[in-house]
């Protein structure tokens, strides 16, 4: 299975939030939207990821006066990407040795979708689910 197929599924639709905006717009966005992380995207290129570990740990570091700055000051700007025929066995094994929970997808530098490890978790209990129909399908015979 690849990330395009999730894709297809979960849908391509991201919330972003741009480096300049306050770190209150992504708590705002985290509670609406029900999501852990948010791609930053300035001009339309991606340049950042900031999610609520990342929020929280600043959060712990700098305390309230943390609400008053910008998105720049807390995203992780190394982000690590993949792209929509990746397979999801390889990225479950990349997120979980990088303990990255979230991934942008990009196709040719622009921003097409995101995945979390919560999707990758469905789509192999999926294929396993699919195997084993097939096993007792095959097996009744």
């Amino acid at each position: 299975m690849r990330i395009g197929d999730i894709l297809r599924t979960k849908g391509s639709t991201v919330t972003t939030v741009a480096p300049d905006a306050p770190v209150t717009e992504v708590l705002r966005f985290i509670a609406e939207q029900n999501v852990g992380a948010l791609p930053v995207v300035d001009a339309g290129r991606l340049v950042g990821i900031v999610s609520e570990r990342d929020v929280v740990r600043r959060l712990h570091q700098q305390g309230s006066g943390l609400l008053d700055a910008r998105v720049s000051d807390v995203m992780t700007a190394d982000v690590v990407t993949c792209g929509p025929d990746d397979g999801v066995g390889d990225l479950g094994r990349v997120m979980t040795d990088r303990r990255i929970r979230h991934l942008p997808v990009v196709v040719d530098g622009e921003l097409t979708g995101i995945v979390s490890i919560g999707d990758l978790v469905k789509a192999r209990i999926d294929m396993l689910e699919q195997e084993r129909e097939q096993l007792e399908s095959y097996i009744a015979q």
